[in-house]
């Protein structure tokens, strides 16, 4: 009978590797990153830009087209030309609510001492030129309020929100278009900015008056000395002939004197 025997596996063959373990597919994915998202700014226009203290504005189609409560077509160009020392442009929410009334009041109130220095004041607002006219009757105001339906002057000086409506303010700009306040705040705080800003420019004209006088003093007292001094040296070149005529007269009384006295002797 044969013998069967198992067969060996031949020399050098390489085990079978071992299966592959199921990947977690929770780590085996890439990482996908949302893109960042640029948040808005608060101030300025629709293009992103605000506006600041000592900005330099291009007035230029600046703010774009606005209208006054009397139905006139302006533009803060034209307002900073017709201006004596500026623009004062206070935005409100809404004509004729307590907060916007209590602001246009203020304003009133202080209307001589704030416009003492050039500025021309505005109030500024989304209304309606019918909504503004009835405010600025009702409350007496004495100056224009600004219509800008599209916010487009109000969100160029920074004071429109998001998706709508005004932010109450103040922003001022000199006749050099620059920039002397930018303030969002309660009623009186807008015109407390004001008032500083008034307050701070007659401080600053008053001592420039001073000093103007101050050097006009000097300017008087040196051209003082040099008149003194320009008299003395006259004087004193004056005097000189007539010293050479007084001792050229002593000298002739002297010659006379001495001849009479010889004239004596000789008589003698």
């Amino acid at each position: 009978m044969v013998e069967l025997r198992k067969r060996k596996a031949p020399p050098g063959e390489p085990a079978a590797p071992p299966p592959l373990k199921k990947s977690n597919s929770s780590t085996s994915k890439a990482k996908v990153t949302a893109p960042e998202r640029k948040g808005s700014t608060a101030y300025g226009s629709s293009s992103g830009t605000k506006i600041a203290v000592a900005d330099s504005i291009a007035l230029d189609e600046f703010g774009g087209e606005i209208e006054t409560n009397d139905g006139e077509k302006t533009s803060l160009k034209k307002l900073v030309e017709e201006s004596k020392s500026g623009v004062v442009l206070f935005t409100y929410p809404k004509a004729s609510t307590p907060g916007c009334t209590n602001q246009a009041c203020l304003f009133r109130d202080e209307f001589t001492s704030l416009t003492a220095t050039g500025y021309t004041i505005y109030g500024l607002s989304t209304d309606s030129p019918k909504s503004n006219t009835t405010f600025k009757n009702k409350q007496k105001l004495p100056y224009t309020l600004l219509c800008d339906p599209s916010a487009s002057l109000i969100g160029a000086i920074g004071m429109k929100k998001a998706p709508k409506g005004t932010t109450r303010g103040v922003v001022v700009i000199n006749k050099q278009a620059k920039v002397e306040v930018v303030f969002a705040g309660g009623p009186a705080a807008t015109v407390d900015e004001v008032r500083n800003l008034i307050s701070n420019s007659t401080e600053e004209a008053s001592e420039e008056v001073g000093n103007v006088a101050e050097d006009e003093t000097a300017r008087n007292e040196k051209e003082k000395i040099e008149n003194v001094s320009q008299e003395s040296e006259n004087v004193k070149h004056s005097e000189m002939p007539n010293e050479a005529n007084r001792d050229k007269a002593q000298a002739e009384v002297a010659a006379e004197v001495a001849e009479s006295a010889e004239k004596l002797d000789q008589g003698a």
